[in-house]
């Protein structure tokens, strides 16, 4: 019927919009108490027991307060780049959880997100991918979501959150955090050809935001910066190469002085995207941040600790400033702090956060 790979998933994406159109016109509120209904109940246990998080000489921004760093143009408040439609940066967050597995690599889109965390799961990482004034016609594949993604989402107002599902209670625990839940059962998403099941499901930005509109998903993005954004100190230390282990998975970036980003290399192997035309290129993120984040089991899931204190790392411009991250409640965002206590500034650009699992675990020359 298709003569081409590329004419199969167009055609998929197209009905996927459509669908999602169709949902806007008619959808029902039952269907909106589904989508964020839990499918199961079973105890979780808390994160573990960490020291206060040291005084910082800036606060982080909170949902319900402004953060004392305001926007003075059409910025965006994620990555600090500037918006060309201010109208962009008034619609929702959207969040897609994205696979790592050997067998879905390369992945598509990826390259085009605003920001994207790397997160260990079951001997691999996972990405969290964020899409605020970006968009990605062809995405995937998509994965399912853990406890850590909410306590990371929880932070950036009411974002919607798009995945491939999660067990009962871990979508119960997203959802009672404020976050808008879209699974695979969104009409936005559709199986490629090229891949065997559960490495084949992609999905479109557009359709997603198509689909949280019919939803009536409350649509609130982040109120301001979510870093201080600014150029890498003066005194920033020369870096070239940054390498960490994710107790299974090896990720290398290389500075590239050409292109200006963080060239990726996994387990050996260049990181590549590839988009539907199956035109690929090499995965280069101009920011890097390293966040060393303790390891915990939740109901049998690997998951990170994410409040508390820890060892910080910002790579730009093939330097490097060294720090400590601190976070109170899951509702706020990071602080990232030097040795002396100031600030450190997040150079404007897509940034790439690893979640390193031990302190040792990133290492740099």
């Amino acid at each position: 019927m298709f003569s081409t790979f590329t004419q199969w998933v167009s055609a998929h994406k197209v009905i996927s919009i459509l669908a999602a159109a169709v949902l806007v016109a008619g959808v029902g509120t039952g269907i909106f108490m589904a989508a964020n209904a839990s499918t199961g109940t079973t105890t979780t246990t808390s994160e573990p027991t960490t020291t206060a998080a040291p005084t910082s000489t800036s606060s982080a921004p909170t949902t319900s307060e402004a953060p004392t760093t305001t926007l003075t143009s059409a910025v965006s408040p994620i990555n600090g780049l500037p918006v060309d439609d201010p109208t962009l940066l008034d619609r929702r967050l959207l969040a897609v959880k994205v696979d790592n597995h050997p067998n879905a690599r390369p992945q598509s889109g990826i390259n085009l997100a605003d920001m994207v965390f790397e997160i260990r799961v079951e001997g691999i990482t996972r990405f969290l991918t964020l899409w605020m004034q970006s968009d990605a016609e062809f995405l995937g594949p998509m994965r399912s979501g853990r406890p850590t993604d909410a306590t990371l989402l929880s932070a950036l107002n009411t974002p919607t959150f798009a995945i491939s599902g999660a067990q009962g209670w871990v979508q119960s625990m997203i959802t009672s955090m404020g976050i808008n839940l879209l699974t695979e059962t969104t009409p936005a998403a559709f199986r490629v050809p090229f891949r065997s099941a559960p490495h084949n499901l992609y999905t479109t930005t557009g359709g997603l935001r198509a689909d949280a509109d019919a939803r009536e998903y409350e649509d609130l993005p982040p109120t301001g910066p979510i870093w201080e954004f600014g150029p890498m100190a003066a005194d920033a230390a020369p870096a070239s190469a940054v390498h960490i282990d994710f107790r299974g998975t090896s990720v290398d970036w290389t500075w590239d002085d050409a292109t200006k980003t963080w060239l990726r290399t996994t387990d050996g192997a260049e990181s590549n995207w590839r988009d539907e035309d199956e035109t690929q290129g090499r995965i280069g993120f101009p920011v890097l941040i390293g966040l060393v984040s303790e390891q915990y089991s939740n109901n049998g899931l690997p998951s990170s600790r994410t409040t508390g204190t820890g060892q910080a790392w910002v790579f730009a411009d093939g330097k490097v400033v060294e720090g400590t991250w601190a976070r109170e409640t899951k509702t706020e965002w990071y602080t990232l702090t030097d040795a002396d206590g100031n600030t450190i500034a997040v150079p404007p650009g897509q940034a790439w956060i690893s979640l390193v699992p031990d302190p040792g675990g990133l290492t740099y020359e």
